[in-house]
This record gives structure tokens, C-alpha cells and sequence, in this order.
């Protein structure tokens, strides 16, 4: 097979690199500028701030041997066909020796191939579409919880809300993420027994809400459940608060609510709602490098400026993971490594690392709810805080 021959060249090639120049190198195609830019720099200082603190700790342990890691980035500026033609150079004109994934499910599953076709282990931690997973990939490992069930847990607490919630609307991009999360949560729903009302997809490069925001106002659902990237998030909640709109009880959405930026830049207007995370920065997480998760937060905050999210999070583990599985296997041979991955159980800055035989993190997710600025851990399967419910209406506010 001719990429596992060349696959094989690569590895000796890097493995003699590695020899001559003590380094191991990791490499990612990254949406540094365009419409994704916003998350995909998270990725890059994340996948940076783990290398530097792995090489000021001795770097990566081969047996008696130790290694240096170096971190190779491709800005793809949040093109799928530059991100497709910038996994390739990484493998074959950069030589590196491991890949690390973009943000964003559609990104994940256009570069995923080139990581199988040359057999190079891949820990990316920016897609959770169940796609991905679904193409039996050895290669494609994959840090974040599945899309079926991201709203698994608010559904949950639903149940256990007073007034009771019966009706939903669902609104949600058109990404890999979240057509599966669309199809997940619309079983779910109809498991629990609420009524969809509203069920609109818009486009994630131009989004435009007036017409979703005008159902919404005419079939007032009692929940909105929201999915997206966080740019379109912060349009959205602008555009439904400039016409008052909004659902009864509360609104959900799947990313941005835990980060920073998505709080400075809507201010007073983030608070009350509600969305999820699979991390915080517990210092009941454990992890090699940092001490604990509370540490670790603080030390990249102190850095870097922002607090980490749970994309943060989990893309230092991915560098993380592969640092293990070098380990594990003492080599940097790419079936070896792979094997070791698949097979790997630690504890991380992010949280317990493993995968299931399809290559992907098993993480529950928690309710979190913006509060007075803050981020407050309401659900898992019990009650942590309690909500702001019913969320008042955007004329009710202060």
C-alpha cells in the first residue's frame, strides 16, 4: 500500500530528524484569520502554551532518551480547500511527525482523510460530529463529546425546571456539528416529550436571523435551543435583542457561553443565559504538567491574557495525549503511537482521557448559566447552583 510505504519513510525520516535534532514536531492547519478566526486562535495558543510547558519540563521521555517538541502552523484563513492542501504540506514539505486538528466539525472531517491516506496519527480536539467517527478512521482521534449529546444534560434539567417547560425551538448552522446535533437533540426532545415548534437552520458564513427571529416572535416558544459558532451566537442575541425578542424561559447555546470574549463583547447582555461545557478549571483535575486544572487556568490567563474554555482545555490535552502515547510506546514510529493512543488512560488538565473504538472522548456535558458576569456550573445530572429561571425578557432587564 502506498501510503503506508510512504507513511513508513516519513517515520524513519522523522524518526532520523528526531535523532539529529532532538525534536519531535506537531503540526496544524489552524483558522487563524476569516470568519472562524475567533476560536481557531484559541487553538493555536493553546497547542503552543502545552508545547512550551512540556519542553520547560524536559520534553517528551523516550526511555533514557529525551525530545524537544516543536509546534508547525498553517493559517488555512478558514478555507476547508486551503485547510485540505495544508494537511498534506504538513505531512510531506513540513515532515511533521503528528498532527493536531483545526476547529470546527466541517474543518475536521475535510483534513481527516489526508491524516488516514498517510497513516499519521491525528488528535484533534475542534469537531464532535458524529461523521467523523462514523468512517471507521484508525488514524483520527478525537478530544470533544459527541454533538448527538451536547444538550443531553439542559434536557435534563428541563424536566426538573418549575414553571414547566412544553415547547422548543431549534436553531442551529449548518456544519457537520450541527446536523448531527440537530437530528441528537430532536430525538431527545421527542423522548422527553416536549413539542418542537420551530425548527430553522441558517447558513454559518451569512448568517441572517430576521426571519428566524420573526417565527420565533409569532410561535413564542417557552425554550430556544441554539447552535453555532460563537460569532453567530453574539449576532444572533444582538439582533433578538434590538427587536425584544426571545423565547419565555430561557435560552441555551452550545458554544461561546463559557468564554470570555463572549461575555466582553455582549456585556450585560450575556447574562442569564444558559449553555454548556464538558471543563472547568476544577482543581479536582489532576494533570502531569500543570498540577491541577485551577492552576493551569490561571498560569495561561497570566500568559496569554484570556481565561481558557473547554476548547483550550482540550486542545492542551491533545498535545498532551500525544506526548503519552510517545511515551507509552518509546518510539515516535506512527503505528506504534497509534496503537498508543488508542489504548491510552490518564488524567489530564482536561480530564480523564480515553477513547472509545471509534476514536472519540466520552465527556458529560454541564449546564452553565451567565450570572452577575460570571460563569455559574448549574446541572449535570443534579442541581449545582441554582438557575435564573424564567429568564426575565430583554424590556425587563435592568
Amino acid at each position: 500500500m502506498f501510503a503506508r510505504s510512504l507513511a513508513a519513510v516519513l517515520a524513519l525520516a522523522g524518526l532520523a530528524a528526531c535523532t539529529d535534532t532532538d525534536t519531535v514536531t506537531l503540526g496544524a492547519t489552524l483558522q487563524l484569520t476569516g470568519n472562524l478566526a475567533g476560536t481557531g486562535r484559541y487553538y493555536r495558543d493553546a497547542y503552543q502554551f502545552a508545547v512550551d510547558r512540556i519542553n520547560e519540563q524536559g520534553g517528551v521521555k523516550l526511555g533514557e532518551l529525551q525530545y524537544k517538541l516543536a509546534l508547525k502552523v498553517r493559517d488555512n484563513g478558514s478555507d476547508q480547500s486551503v485547510a485540505i492542501r495544508q494537511q498534506e504540506q504538513l505531512i510531506k514539505s513540513d515532515g511533521v511527525n503528528f498532527l493536531l486538528g483545526p476547529y470546527s466539525s466541517n474543518d475536521v472531517l475535510a483534513v481527516a482523510p489526508i491524516a488516514e491516506n498517510y497513516e499519521v496519527p491525528m488528535v484533534q480536539a475542534g469537531g464532535a460530529s458524529g461523521r467523523i467517527f462514523a468512517r471507521g478512521n484508525k488514524y483520527v482521534f478525537g478530544m470533544l463529546p459527541a454533538a448527538e449529546d451536547y444538550f443531553r444534560s439542559t434536557i435534563a434539567m428541563l424536566q426538573q425546571l418549575s414553571p414547566k417547560a412544553k415547547t422548543v425551538g431549534l436553531v442551529m448552522g449548518d456544519d457537520a456539528f450541527d446536523i448531527t446535533l440537530m437530528e441528537g437533540t430532536s430525538a431527545l426532545l421527542k423522548a422527553a416529550g416536549f413539542e418542537v415548534l420551530l425548527q430553522q437552520q441558517y447558513s454559518e458564513r451569512t448568517p441572517n436571523f430576521y426571519n428566524i427571529l420573526t417565527l420565533m416572535e409569532s410561535r413564542t416558544p417557552d425554550v430556544l435551543l441554539w447552535s453555532g459558532h460563537e460569532a453567530g451566537a453574539i449576532t444572533f442575541i444582538r439582533q433578538a435583542r434590538a427587536r425584544n425578542i426571545g423565547p419565555k424561559l430561557l435560552a441555551s447555546f452550545t458554544v461561546a457561553v463559557s468564554t470570555a470574549n463572549f461575555r466582553s463583547v455582549l456585556g450585560k447582555d450575556a447574562n442569564y443565559i444558559f449553555g454548556m461545557t464538558p471543563w472547568l478549571p476544577s482543581e479536582r483535575l489532576k494533570d502531569r504538567w500543570f498540577g491541577d486544572a485551577g492552576a493551569f487556568a490561571k498560569a495561561y490567563e497570566q500568559k496569554l491574557g484570556y481565561a481558557p474554555d473547554y476548547h483550550v482545555a482540550a486542545a492542551v490535552a491533545a498535545v498532551e495525549t500525544l506526548v503519552a502515547a510517545m511515551e507509552k510506546a518509546r518510539t515516535i514510529e506512527a503505528d506504534d503511537v497509534r496503537d498508543a493512543i488508542a489504548a491510552i488512560d490518564f488524567e489530564s488538565v482536561y480530564g480523564r482521557i480515553r477513547f472509545n473504538p471509534e476514536g472519540q472522548i466520552a465527556m458529560p456535558q454541564t449546564v452553565i448559566q451567565i450570572q452577575n458576569d460570571e460563569v455559574i456550573e448549574i446541572f449535570t445530572d443534579k442541581f449545582i447552583n441554582r438557575p435564573v429561571f424564567p429568564v426575565p425578557g430583554w424590556d425587563k432587564r435592568g
